[in-house]
């Protein structure tokens, strides 16, 4: 699985912290930075990579942390094909890939703790889309959604 991680400066600290534990685990994984801490940065530009790289199909499940984690939330889910999502617990860390095939997790520096940052992220990768009929009549249909609006916006520029 490739794995992808990012952060501003609200959750680079967080995000070292999360890499030591990703590196003793044995996970293979690809920072998308912040590199250095900047308290000028803006989450909107560092996610930029990863969502990207998700859209394209190069990194299969990201980690993006800011101080909430509901800035990178919200610009991630602009990129075609990225579920990106909020998570402060375990169980929606698991469930929304097992019944959403989330593949983005968001995380709040400032918000949850290390231990429980921790915690959802192996949740969220060890979790696997449940390929039943109706999680993929609704992953279906929120993918509609996205081409419908996506071409629509295509339209309205030309």
């Amino acid at each position: 699985m490739k794995i992808g991680i990012t952060a501003d400066h609200a959750g680079f600290e967080k995000k070292g912290e999360l890499k030591e534990l990703l590196d003793k685990a044995g996970y293979a994984y690809e920072d998308f930075g912040a590199f250095s801490y900047d308290s000028q940065d803006d989450y909107s530009d560092i996610i930029v990579p990863l969502a990207e790289a998700i859209s394209k199909g190069s990194i299969e499940k990201g980690i993006a942390i800011c101080g909430s984690g509901v800035g990178v939330s919200i610009a991630a889910n602009k990129f075609p094909g990225v579920r990106a999502t909020l998570i402060t617990e375990t169980y929606s860390a698991h469930q929304g890939v097992e019944h959403d095939n989330m593949n983005l997790i968001c995380l709040g520096g400032r918000v949850i703790g290390t231990a429980l940052i921790w915690e959802v992220t192996e949740a969220f990768l060890k979790a696997k889309f449940q390929d039943e009929e109706r999680f993929k009549r609704r992953l279906d249909k929120v993918m509609d959604i996205e081409r419908k609006n996506f071409k629509e916006q295509i339209n309205n520029k030309n």
